[in-house]
């Protein structure tokens, strides 16, 4: 156990009127001496506290000292110097510790879930943006009700009766109305803002995993599974119609001389879909050789050749309505103008060899892009330049999506329950 020791924390005052610079031989004789003690500069900084794990400062000496102290009790004259010359020196010790808080505008949250839970979706309440939603894995649900600090776990019994492990992939809301989809296929429906969920059949025949659920109104939702399927339904899901007359697969294989490398006698899934606010998709094949598009009212998607060397890893929409498309290996690009284009032009990124996975929109402006090994990267220009966040350096996890629910609030979601929140 470290032993405890008794620090007068009032002395902990960064912004003395009395500044002095220590000479050379001044700062080494202090740094021999804070050599025998706890650091008192990483006591009066709290967020540095939190990561090194401190032990509680407590009002007396309560355990043997190390084989090096010569007495067993540190006297008050001593504790002041002591104090006094941490605070001279704090400056210097803590100016890179600054720049680097300075930067950060994440924090990590600690979920009550297992450590292997990989997070997939979040989802607020639009009456309510205290209130919401955190969906992954091993049937994960969490709510909050505090903004997004802490976090509770959630059962469904009407998700429970089967012998089965749900993986939760996607939650939308519209007012006090809710959706949930899952895999296997499972949907869940809510008309008072979460506070009981409802089981709703669906079809032993639905082609392939629903990935995402998009509500729209009243009653109304869109959903959408991994091989192209479309259903939207207007009556609270009791009855669901198809927006596109077939799955992909059937799209491409029948239309063989399309030109699309990679597409004919296709067989696979998505492996990402994304909805645009006007109601556009953009998803990406399995082995990311092409991707496609829906707009509403057309009868098939529509797919494109991709437009750069390696392989896609995931596309979506900017807030101005254009494309970003991500490559494997930790490429990004931006669409040339607005809508459905295939013209894009790459934009350099220090994502220090990670692969980047998703990319957010907070403002118009303003995105931050995360990826592999806790890469977090934010643009202030939409996209012209990036810089790098160290919030996630020390975190072991990939970071799989960013969410931005508004332009105050926003999650970037992980594997091994790693949940960031945004702080401004």
């Amino acid at each position: 156990m470290i032993p405890e020791y008794n620090v007068d924390l009032s002395l902990c005052n960064h912004h003395s009127p009395h500044k002095h610079t220590p000479s050379q031989e001044e700062e080494e004789a202090t740094m021999a001496t804070l050599s025998n003690y706890p650091s008192i500069s990483t006591l009066c900084h709290p967020r540095r506290a939190r990561r090194r794990f401190l032990p509680a400062v407590s009002a007396s000496y309560n355990e043997s000292p190390p084989p090096h102290h010569q007495s067993s009790s540190i006297t008050r004259r001593q504790l002041m110097a002591l104090n006094a010359a941490a605070l001279t020196l704090y400056p210097f010790r803590n100016k890179a510790l600054a720049a680097e808080d300075a930067l950060s505008a994440w924090e990590r949250v600690y979920l009550p879930i297992d450590p292997g839970v990989v997070l997939l979706d979040i989802a607020f309440v639009p009456d309510d943006p205290s209130h919401g939603f955190l969906l992954g894995t091993r049937q994960t649900l969490l709510e909050t009700k505090d903004g997004g600090s802490t976090w509770v776990s959630r059962s469904i019994p009407s998700a429970e009766d089967e012998d089965f492990n749900y993986r939760f992939n996607s939650i939308s809301f519209r007012g006090k109305e809710g959706w949930i989809v899952g895999k296997p296929a499972i949907l869940l429906y809510t008309d008072d803002a979460g506070d009981t969920w409802k089981r709703i059949p669906l079809s032993a025949q639905l082609p392939g995993d629903i990935v995402y659920i998009g509500a729209t109104g009243e009653k109304s939702s869109e959903m959408v599974t991994d091989q192209g399927a479309i259903y939207v339904t207007s009556n609270g899901g009791y009855n669901w119609k198809a927006a596109v007359q077939e799955t992909v697969s059937a799209t491409l294989n029948r239309t063989v001389s399309s030109g699309i490398s990679g597409a004919s006698y296709y067989t696979g899934t998505f492996s990402t879909v994304n909805r645009s606010p006007e109601g556009n998709y953009v998803a990406v094949s399995s082995r990311g050789n092409f991707y496609l598009t829906w707009e509403p009212g057309q009868a098939y998607w529509q797919p494109h050749n991709r437009a750069v060397a390696r392989r896609i890893q995931n596309m979506g929409w900017r807030a101005d309505g254009g494309l970003w498309l991500l490559v494997r290996g930790g490429g990004l690009y931006l669409s040339k103008g607005t809508g459905i284009t295939e013209d894009f032009e790459e934009v350099q990124v220090q994502s220090r060899g990670f692969g980047i996975l998703d990319v957010g929109y907070r403002s118009q402006d303003e995105a931050w892009a995360a990826g592999g090994s806790g890469i977090l990267l934010k643009t202030t220009n939409s996209g012209k330049t990036w810089i790098r966040d160290k919030a996630a350096d020390n975190i072991a996890a990939n970071l799989y999506s960013v969410k931005f629910i508004s332009d105050k609030q926003g999650f970037v979601l992980g594997n091994d329950g790693v949940l960031l929140k945004y702080l401004g």
